[in-house]
């Protein structure tokens, strides 16, 4: 029998214990790294398959802000391109008026453009061209309505491995951008230090699209980065245009919205300021087969 005074047995037991809480917490890193990369997105049901949450990321993104982060899924609602030539309008509008306009459930910017407010990249509405070329290196290519019922009904390609076909598209609406992320976990951006409020169109690995807009300004690889290491569900992802530009509303019609939300501030865009936009993505319901 061995025996031992009071103070060395509890200095004993404190330092066993305190080497098992160690072991566990190392376990858990190990079994789950997103554990120390965020904290824990928690989302609030819109409708069926429309979810929408505010993300802060953690400690290993420090020069990440809070991401606003849409999630659709694309077998319960539609995408449409609206671009203001095509509808007619001398001037671009803003989301909010895109919203009175169109009437969608949500929208968000598309890519990019130049000072005349043509589009940059490939552009495709309705399966007709809106007079956008393919940008030689932009990679990213926001793609839905399929004219195949076999398709997937909204994807991001990455037109370095995936192949479109500008002169006979396979979908009916098709937006290009930079390709933010692939499918092996690399940025396709460089690290240029330059920082912005971005919009992000994802692909998730269960087929659902996550649009994903900054609350401030944050560098495009360092996004990339910390979407890869923090939300594990994405399969890759596409930057649309940043800045002012980059902009997403919510319809205050969908049910479930409620007040006091971190995410309030999308609805109807009233929280938000907003820019002029030639080109937007809305979401729409689906139309019952």
């Amino acid at each position: 029998m061995t025996s031992c005074g009071n103070t060395s047995c509890v200095t004993r037991h404190a330092v066993r214990e305190f080497m098992r809480i160690a072991l566990v917490c190392a376990c858990i890193l190990i079994a789950d790294p997103e554990a120390v990369l965020a904290g824990d997105a928690s989302w609030d049901r819109l409708a069926d398959g429309l979810e929408v949450t505010v993300w802060t990321p953690g400690e290993a993104c420090a020069q990440v802000p809070p991401l606003y982060m849409l999630k659709i899924d694309p077998e319960r609602f539609r995408f449409a391109v609206y671009h203001y030539r095509a509808e007619g309008l001398e001037l671009p509008l803003t989301l909010g008026d895109w919203h009175q306009r169109t009437k969608a459930l949500a929208l968000f910017n598309a890519g990019l453009f130049m000072d005349d407010f043509s589009y940059l990249g490939l552009l495709y509405k309705d399966g007709k061209s809106l007079g956008g070329k393919r940008h030689g290196l932009w990679q990213g290519l926001f793609i839905a309505e399929p004219l195949a019922p076999s398709l997937k009904k909204a994807r991001v390609l990455d037109l370095k491995h995936d192949a479109f076909d500008d002169d006979k598209p396979a979908y009916q609406e098709a937006a290009q951008s930079l390709m933010l992320l692939d499918r092996r976990g690399m940025p396709r951006v460089r690290q240029s230090g330059k920082a912005a409020q971005q919009t992000v169109v994802a692909e998730t690995r269960e087929g659902r699209l996550l649009v994903i807009m900054s609350k401030g300004e944050v560098p495009l690889w360092e996004l990339a980065v910390c979407l890869r290491d923090g939300l594990r569900e994405i399969s890759h992802a596409m930057a649309m245009d940043g800045g002012t530009s980059s902009d997403v509303l919510i319809g205050s019609e969908l049910s479930g919205a409620r007040t006091g939300a971190m995410w309030q501030p999308l609805v109807d865009g009233k929280g938000l300021s907003h820019v002029p936009l030639p080109t937007v993505i809305g979401v729409f319901p689906r139309r019952p087969n």
